[in-house]
């Protein structure tokens, strides 16, 4: 009853202010009632947002200028924020800059008071997104690093990067980062970008799974390169000097208008005046001659120097750590083309552009998966694109630096897809290079070598029928008819082996042990589900469920390796963005195991069973990294032998009508591949 009446006083108020054409928001807020709260400052926002969408511009301002003289009124400062921010998003959108700069600047001048590093990002966020439709692409970019550099501080707190926020903003995080990203790659400033590329996986993997804690390497952010510093330097004068005004003019802010001496409403005015001179001093001061010759060159400076980047210095000494060869391979798919980074110990990181649409490149991966997932279907065609695509353009590059390990780090709908099975013409890409897939560099310990002893716990799925819930969907599980044969084979190959089946593989029964065992492998049915990570699950034998979510709440600090034999994505054949694959890994290394193996489709669980006993085979001597063991049991499949180098070289005769990708490219490794 009370926010229905203090909606007519607002309608009345806006009549009135229709009526007499007055500009003076605080003479409306006058006229409204005292007992105004924060949920209607939300419902004025929600209704200016809404109009100005349907580009009612003019009635969505005066929602939004009733709203701020209630939040000052109120004291609500975050709330003043947020609607200077819509403010700003009104004029944008009618291309009225220099008035959608000052709405940003006087949110900015608050979230900064305010200390909030959060909001104070996303409305950095807005003024570089105003700065790129205005093709001032060195300020956007400028702009762009300071929301990274605020939310990566943020992050060392997680919970307040999953509080809710008002909508107050033009685009996502995410999408910052992807813009600032394809912004400095178009510049040439690739190592900038490569830092950039690994933490929007990051911040990927906080919208999928919120709560994503940071560590000491993603809080460095991203570095302020020297031509940028004077320009940071006249920004934070500016901000600090009037943040100091903005305290005074906050606390005079808190006596009514009406109740102000003479003197008090001066200063206010006073105090308004300053604030608006120093802003105005640095946007001349950006806008000066002197200082857009120096920003102009700053993609020529920034190709010339050697930038003293500290994470792509320790993602190179991490690589030339690594006991092979191995280059750190980072694709952006972008509108109209697809970005290539690549990182290797011994040299500084290479860019390669090629011309492919983001819809070019999804149609040809949706082909790619749909013959993978059929083993009667020709795969090569999609197989040979993708290779044009992904690595023909850094082939010389690879052989040049003598790449044998490529450590991949997918993006957007490449994440549905193994690498290793890309096609030159003449073989699979698994038969040059193993590949490691990681979450991202910077949550990622690349050189944890793993335990000497191999000791399994397997759990299977074996015989019964489950109905499960996924999303609006009931789906039948069955017990998977190979893997009791593949459960005996592992207890044959590795001695210290607990099996359990069935009933006994409960998650009660089973959880409790994991961390005894150096690998954990799960034979039975698990599900990435596009959408909440509560639609994600692993099945268990007795016909519980682990939910995605619920992963992370394992304790593994002693397990070297997590293998889900018989994992479905995109299940219902709609594929996302592959942030569920991108999740799982995340919560399986927040377990604190080092690596997991999962698959990308349901596979034939006789080629499980034959890869599976190829892969620990080559792994029990112990002379092979997990994903080097990997790639012999994939090619082992492929040949339909298998070369065990031991003291005894011995060939073990596997079946050769599993040659086709479909039965050995969907196995995975993600995280550490030693």
């Amino acid at each position: 009853m009370q926010i229905l009446q203090y909606l007519i006083t607002v309608h009345v108020a806006v009549v009135f202010f229709l009526a007499f054409g007055t500009t003076h928001p605080i003479a409306i807020a006058q006229t409204l009632s005292p007992s105004y709260s924060e949920s209607n400052l939300g419902q004025l926002n929600a209704q200016a947002i809404r109009l100005s969408r349907q580009g009612n511009f003019s009635a969505a301002l005066q929602r939004l200028q009733t709203a701020l003289s209630i939040s000052r009124d109120m004291g609500a400062r975050p709330w003043e924020a947020v609607i200077f921010n819509n403010i700003g998003r009104v004029y944008q959108s009618q291309g009225q800059y220099s008035q959608a700069l000052q709405s940003y600047q006087q949110a900015l001048l608050i979230d900064k008071e305010l200390g909030d590093p959060v909001r104070l990002g996303k409305t950095y966020s807005n003024l570089g997104y105003l700065f790129d439709v205005q093709n001032q692409r060195e300020l956007a970019i400028f702009f762009y690093k300071h929301c990274l550099i605020n939310r990566e501080r943020a992050r060392l707190n997680p919970g307040v990067l999953s509080a809710p926020q008002p909508d107050a903003y033009s685009i996502t995080v995410a999408q910052t980062y992807r813009i600032l990203a394809a912004r400095l790659l178009k510049q040439g400033r690739i190592q900038e970008a490569q830092r950039t590329m690994d933490l929007l996986k990051v911040e990927e993997l906080q919208e999928y799974l919120p709560g994503v804690p940071g560590n000491q390497r993603t809080a460095k952010g991203i570095e302020i390169i020297p031509t940028e510093k004077p320009v940071k330097q006249k920004l934070e004068q500016t901000l600090n000097d009037a943040v100091v005004l903005g305290k005074e003019l906050t606390t005079l802010r808190k006596i009514p208008p009406q109740q102000r001496s003479r003197q008090q409403t001066q200063r206010v005015e006073q105090l308004v005046a300053s604030q608006q001179q120093l802003l105005g001093e640095f946007n001349n001061f950006i806008a000066s001659p002197a200082v857009k010759a120096q920003l102009e060159q700053i993609s020529q400076t920034a190709r010339r120097q050697n930038l003293d980047l500290e994470s792509v210095n320790e993602i190179r000494d991490n690589l030339a750590r690594l006991p092979q060869k191995s280059a750190l391979l980072y694709p952006l798919i972008l509108q109209d083309s697809l970005e290539l980074v690549l990182v290797s110990p011994d040299s500084v990181p290479i860019h390669r552009t090629v011309a492919v649409t983001r819809t070019q490149l999804h149609q040809t991966i949706s082909s790619f998966r749909q013959a993978l997932a059929n083993p009667n279907r020709d795969v090569k065609t999609p197989a040979r694109q993708l290779y044009e695509w992904l690595i023909k353009p850094i082939e010389n590059d690879l052989q040049l630096s003598g790449t044998q390990t490529l450590i991949y780090a997918p993006d957007d709908q490449l994440r549905y897809v193994p690498l290793s099975a890309v096609y030159d013409g003449k073989q699979w890409l698994v038969q040059r290079f193993s590949v490691n897939h990681i979450t991202t560099a910077s949550l990622t310990n690349l050189n944890t070598p793993r335990k000497s002893n191999l000791r399994v716990l397997v759990g299977a799925f074996t015989e019964g029928n489950y109905q499960v819930r996924v999303g609006n969907r009931q789906v039948a599980f069955s017990g998977l008819q190979f893997a009791a044969r593949e459960v005996e084979n592992v207890a044959a190959i590795v001695p210290e082996t607990k099996k359990l089946l069935n009933n006994a593989f409960s998650p009660k029964v089973t959880v409790p042990q994991m961390d005894d065992y150096t690998i954990v492998h799960l034979a039975t049915h698990a599900a990435f589900v596009v959408g909440k990570p509560e639609d994600s699950f692993i099945l268990f034998g007795n016909g519980d469920r682990i939910h995605l979510k619920d992963v992370a709440t394992w304790s593994l600090p002693r397990v070297d390796l997590v293998v889900l034999s018989a994992c479905e994505t995109g299940l219902g054949g709609r594929l996302g963005n592959g942030e569920e694959i991108l999740g799982f890994g995340y919560q399986i290394q927040k377990t604190g195991a080092r690596a997991a193996i999962a698959s990308l489709w349901a596979v034939d669980d006789g080629g499980t069973q034959s890869l599976m006993s190829a892969f620990y085979s080559l792994l029990t001597p112990g002379k092979l990294t997990k994903s080097e063991a990997l790639r012999q049991a994939q090619i082992a499949l492929i040949t339909g032998k298998l070369q065990i180098k031991s003291n005894n070289n011995m060939t073990v005769t596997v079946n050769s009508s599993f040659h086709h990708p479909y039965y050995w490219a969907p196995f995975i490794l993600i995280g550490n591949g030693l």
